[in-house]
């Protein structure tokens, strides 16, 4: 099988973006799945009804949160209608879950969706909820498992990986908004730091930058906005999945220039 996975989809450029390219993505790849974070979609904050209907138009199949899940009232029903994930390891008593099994190209996929502590909301121990749940995914034979992290370090991040190599299918770090240059086969298992936002690129994280560079300078802290107009990107990377090992990843940088940029993993 094929997997694609969106990274933190900011607002309405990011929306834009997957609109205008992802369908086309799933065509010329042969894409059997779309994974995608939605955490920003909705103005930066969060995902309100109408945009997700909007981003499940545009072919995405499931969609993982992170800490900003619970900004829109909208979510709550969502977990009932949608394929919608939150962290798994906020307390069993949140609403929704985070781990979901699908049939994908003949083949059982499952996706975990996990938010790490430094700098982060309260929850459970991240590391011990990957742990039960992939060993629980396993004695139900389930071999394909998908890991969307969402974390601000990438110590946390890596020490999944090594946690967890051999075990998982693939680990995507999300959160940060900024790419990094890591995508890499490791054990069979794929694996990339932080896949970077779909949305605004030539700003601070895909929000203008008046509000963050006054917190910077002066301390004063101002609600974030996403610009009207600003040059955008699409940050999307490609899983082959056979029998819970991971073969090939390619992430591809899509511009609203026309450029499109693809790195190939490294297999250590």
């Amino acid at each position: 099988m094929r997997i694609a996975f969106i990274g933190d989809i900011v607002g309405a450029p990011g929306r834009k973006m997957i609109e205008e390219h992802l369908k086309k993505v799933r065509a010329e790849y042969g894409v059997d799945f779309v994974i995608a974070n939605y955490e920003n979609a909705s103005h930066g904050f969060g995902l309100t009804l109408k945009n997700a209907n909007e981003l499940v138009a545009c072919g995405i199949d499931v969609m993982s949160g992170g800490n900003h899940t619970w900004d829109k009232k909208d979510i709550l029903p969502l977990f009932g209608t949608h394929e919608l994930l939150r962290p798994h390891n906020y307390p069993k008593e949140v609403p929704g879950t985070g781990c979901k099994v699908y049939e994908v190209a003949g083949e059982k996929l499952a996706i975990l969706n996990l938010m790490g502590h430094y700098s982060m909301p309260f929850t459970d121990n991240a590391f011990r909820c990957a742990l039960e749940n992939v060993e629980a995914l396993h004695e139900q034979g389930v071999k394909n498992i998908f890991i969307d992290f969402h974390a601000e370090a990438t110590s946390e991040k890596r020490a999944l990986l090594m946690l967890l190599q051999g075990k998982v299918s693939a680990i995507v770090g999300t959160h940060t908004h900024v790419g990094t240059d890591d995508l890499q086969i490791v054990k069979a298992t794929g694996y990339l730091s932080d896949i970077g936002l779909t949305g605004c690129r030539d700003n601070v994280i895909g929000m203008d930058e008046k509000v963050p560079l006054k917190q910077f300078l002066t301390g004063m802290k101002g609600h974030f906005e996403i610009p009207k107009k600003c040059k955008k990107i699409l940050q999307i990377v490609l899983f082959d999945f056979k029998e819970g090992l991971c073969s090939e990843a390619i992430k591809l940088k899509i511009f609203d220039d026309g450029r499109i940029l693809k790195t190939e993993a490294w297999h250590d």
